[in-house]
């Protein structure tokens, strides 16, 4: 069965907490801390495979989670990291959250993490120094990312066939390629995409055969607005009439209009038209067919074929090997220009921002209340063992060394004000 649209819940390994623990050795008279870090947690990674084609499996399986990280323990051991899970999608996946393309798998074996796990936290060993010799602190590991995604396939392929219901495209596909779409005398016998190579001379071409479309397809009518998705990725089209259709010209334009409704850039996309079926028609009728065609498209090229007979497959196979290549070329060109001219600005592993600002919050049941919200004070927090006196402690020194705790005071917060950091709530001072 054919998918190529999915909802996933997406969740990365959980860190693991760092231990707080003291040596206990006989005749050992101050044991220090030996409280291990905890591991880190594993990364939700899709992996694209040319081995799948579809993506049926996450209908069933729709939560994706990767292994937490284990606890550190006392005698300096640190907690095993756990292990990713590597996700299996198809080749021309995309992901994306909230709406948001956050990953396009577009070649075989190509890995993205499309989760990060946790860090682990800190064991009481970590914190020890020249002046705190028994530091009672041990971190808590960050939780993985958690998301909700959407997964949808959008075929790869270097030429898309597209017509009406009809008009010959899979016959057109199982003749020039080893495909075997089903194939019958009636609209709408195919249902899902399907894919074909075709090889010609010493060149192969990738062929995707989308099912037929048909007026107002673009807004949900018949099959088109669900597989109209897998058009866009092709380089070329090659688009199918039917010769004994009455009037080919508004057959062409009907599926034309369609597809600048759906995508304009597709209106704009290098094509190919063959007239199908042409075998045992006069060639009055054909000359007569190409014309009304040369009229609607005077740029395109027009061929006449017939898959029954082979009656000029090759010929349209060059033209379409020509045509592939000359997009490739240009899109090559563009893709090095653009590299070159548009810096790339990436931030380094683990770095984040040290960007912070308060809030303060009326409240209608009590005292007001002060929101502290940034990337790198909001990972502390998350470290912190709140019933841990210490642990506490450091976030407030850790504040002050920011410059929040000078903001809050600014702010009118007192003593006893709440604080609230990622979800978390404290006193600014110890009470």
């Amino acid at each position: 069965m054919f998918v190529d649209t999915a909802k996933v819940f997406i969740q990365a390994g959980k860190g693991g907490d760092g231990a707080m623990s003291f040596r206990h050795e006989i005749y050992v008279a101050k044991g220090g801390p030996d409280g291990g870090n905890g591991g880190r947690g594993g990364d939700v990674v899709f992996m694209a495979s040319e081995n799948v084609n579809t993506l049926l499996d996450f209908r069933y399986k729709p939560e994706l989670k990767a292994q937490d990280g284990t606890n550190g323990s006392k005698r300096d051991r640190n907690g095993k990291s756990g292990e990713d899970f590597i996700v299996k999608v198809p080749i021309g996946t995309i992901v994306k959250q909230d709406g948001k393309i956050i990953a396009d798998l577009t070649e075989n074996n190509q890995e993205v993490i499309i989760a990060k796990g946790g860090s682990g936290g800190f064991g009481n060993a970590h914190f020890k120094s020249s002046t705190r010799q028994t530091p009672r602190i041990a971190e808590r590991g960050e939780p993985g990312d958690k998301f909700e995604a959407e997964l949808e396939l959008k075929l790869l392929a270097d030429v898309g066939l597209v017509g009406l219901p009809n008009a010959g495209k899979s016959t057109f596909l199982s003749v020039v390629s080893n495909a075997r779409p089903e194939i019958a005398d009636y609209p709408f016998t195919t249902l899902t995409p399907n894919l074909g190579v075709a090889d010609i001379d010493e060149s192969s071409l990738l062929l995707a055969d989308i099912p037929g479309l048909i007026e107002g397809a673009s807004e949900g009518k018949g099959l088109g607005d669900a597989f109209l998705r897998h058009v866009e990725r092709t380089a070329v089209l090659l688009h199918l009439v039917d010769i004994y259709n009455d009037d080919v010209a508004v057959s062409y334009k009907t599926i034309r209009t369609e597809l600048e409704k759906y995508s304009p850039e597709l209106a704009t996309r290098p094509e190919i038209i063959a007239l199908t079926k042409s075998e045992g028609v006069d060639e009055e009728i054909v000359a007569m067919q190409v014309d009304s065609l040369k009229l609607v498209a005077p740029k395109s090229e027009i061929y006449v074929i017939s898959s029954a007979s082979q009656k000029g497959i090759k010929e349209v196979l060059r033209s379409l090997v020509k045509l592939v290549e000359k997009v490739n070329k240009e899109k090559a060109i563009i893709s090095s220009s653009e590299d070159s001219d548009i810096p790339v600005i990436t931030l380094s592993e683990g770095e984040i921002s040290e960007k912070w600002k308060v809030e303060k919050v009326e409240s209608e049941e009590g005292p007001a209340y002060f929101v502290v919200k940034g990337d790198k004070i909001e990972k502390f927090a998350r470290r912190t063992h709140f019933e841990q006196y210490e642990g506490v402690n450091r976030l407030r020194d850790i504040m002050k060394k920011l410059g929040i705790t000078h903001e809050l005071r600014r702010k009118g917060a007192e003593n006893e004000s709440i604080i609230r950091i990622d979800g978390y709530e404290f006193t600014l001072v110890e009470q």
